[in-house]
């Protein structure tokens, strides 16, 4: 990954992200690796190989922990494993999701709960236990992945797209509570990412000229582009943004 600046605050800083070991994920623990973070992540498959890679290529190792983020128990215990390896967590990023595609006549209770628990409720309680840390720190940086598809009020998917916009409504009032303790909270909505999942599974020849026919920037997304925005805002380069949504999505949606 040749990212195209650096943020020298970023050096040493105690970084926590979730699902860190593949996708997006990955991407976002790589580039924060290569600003010199310590950097641990949690993901629910084993990442051992990919922190292995990730220490050769970077020189930097970051710290896998194994865990379900819906069990807010190992959750918490992993940020606390994190804290005492690195340091206080400076910089969390929300970035693990399930957009399983659903019909809204066939949803049941077990996976709606099921639904908001990976995309909603892990990342209040995964900012709940970083909070007390950063206030000690005198500040931090915490940024919720959410989607531009509940902007676009996509179909197909709504338990999926009533959570990215709860995280939306989350990442306000969090920003205003703690604002005082310079925490920044912010949101970061992709548009449509080219990672293995995608290319497998929706994007089709079809589909993607479709998409960027509604960009206004005609090139695909990579998952670089999202990165270099997350470290962006996980810098004191945007130590005067908080409670907002970062678009990047090629300009499909227009905010504000």
């Amino acid at each position: 990954m040749d990212l195209n600046a650096t943020f020298r605050d970023l050096q040493g800083a105690s970084v926590f992200i979730t699902g860190g070991g593949s996708g997006i994920g990955a991407a976002l623990t790589e580039g924060f690796l290569r600003q010199g973070a310590k950097v641990a992540f949690v993901g629910r498959s084993d990442a051992t190989a990919f922190a292995d890679r990730m220490a050769e290529e970077t020189g930097n190792r970051p710290l896998f922990i194994q865990c379900d983020i819906t069990d807010i128990s190992a959750l918490k215990a992993a940020i606390d494993q994190a804290a005492k390896a690195h340091g206080p967590v400076g910089v969390l990023v929300n970035n693990a999701a399930n957009d399983q595609r659903h019909a809204t006549l066939e949803v049941d209770e077990a996976f709606w709960d099921w639904s908001q628990a990976i995309n909603l409720k892990a990342y209040f309680f995964a900012c709940q236990a970083v909070l007390p840390g950063m206030q000690k720190l005198g500040g931090g940086s915490i940024v919720n992945f959410t989607s531009i598809s509940y902007m676009m009020g996509n179909a197909g998917y709504p338990a999926y797209t009533t959570a990215n916009a709860g995280i939306n409504g989350m990442t306000r009032s969090l920003a205003r509570e703690f604002g005082a303790d310079r925490i920044r909270v912010n949101a970061l909505a992709p548009g449509w990412v080219l990672t293995e999942k995608q290319l497998d599974k929706w994007a089709t020849p079809e589909a993607l000229a479709a998409h960027l026919e509604r960009q206004c920037l005609k090139d695909h997304l990579a998952p670089q582009d999202i990165v270099e925005s997350t470290l962006f805002l996980a810098s004191k380069a945007s130590r005067m943004i908080s409670g907002q949504a970062l678009v990047v999505d090629g300009g499909v949606v227009v905010s504000g």
